[in-house]
């Protein structure tokens, strides 16, 4: 039998070894075997079980892209991992874009308004983005606001990018280029039905109240998550 699995590109992958897992009830460990056998040899088997070593799971995680690169974290980056960065901007004033379709928020388009302090999220190609009540770096147990823009999600805060031109990249490097992408893009619709921003006027109103102006976000129009930083950094 010959069994074919497409991972993409065309370099051709050999079978080399297998990791075996055993589990107990309250204990378990991993075995590696190398493949020896096969083609002329016969069929493949399994060697002798070998001990796992620090330099064998590093070389791993490296051929599974699972590495880190070396970088110089900036200091408003909160989290790095192999899978996912975390960090957070403070307040500014920033160009807004909103779709053709609605009147109202077009009216609004390429106008310059003030933005809360945000905490960005950017997992693969996902992302996540909350409000904070301070501008100011927030801590594991600083309670998140529900971010006050279109095609962000108020419950989990994921984003529906559209249009936006997001990086492929999800490094240090490239989270200037993540917030470039999610304002430069247009603000279509609401994603969810949690309520986005506790203004009389609703979304509309907020952003209306707040065009071509230069003072602070009104913070007290925020809308809590009802999640801390740790959860938020944490959640899958």
């Amino acid at each position: 039998m010959e069994a074919r699995v497409d991972i993409g590109g065309s370099e051709v992958l050999e079978l080399k070894g297998a990791l075996l897992v055993y589990r107990g009830r309250s204990r378990g460990f991993v075995t590696w075997h190398q493949v020896c056998g096969g083609q002329a040899d016969g069929a493949p088997f399994l060697g002798e079980a070998q001990e796992l070593t620090t330099e064998f799971i590093h070389h791993l995680a490296q051929g599974l892209g699972t590495r880190i690169p070396m970088e110089i974290l900036p200091e408003n980056i909160l989290v790095r991992t192999a899978e996912s960065i975390v960090w957070w901007t403070a307040a500014k004033v920033r160009p807004m874009f909103f779709a053709a379709h609605d009147e109202d928020a077009s009216k609004l388009n390429g106008k310059r308004s003030p933005q809360p302090a945000l905490v960005w999220k950017v997992s693969g190609s996902d992302l996540w983005v909350r409000a904070l009540q301070e501008n100011r770096r927030p801590c594991p147990d600083t309670q998140l606001m529900v971010a006050p823009y279109w095609n962000v999600d108020g419950e989990t805060a994921w984003t529906c990018q559209g249009s936006m031109r997001s990086p492929d990249d999800s490094g240090v490097a490239a989270i200037a280029q993540w917030e470039l992408a999610f304002f430069q893009s247009e603000f279509t619709h609401q994603t969810g039905a949690r309520k986005l921003t506790s203004h009389p006027g609703g979304f509309i109103g907020l952003w209306t109240s707040l065009a071509g102006g230069q003072r602070r976000f009104p913070t007290k129009h925020l809308i809590a998550a009802k999640e801390t930083l740790q959860e938020f950094i944490t959640r899958s």
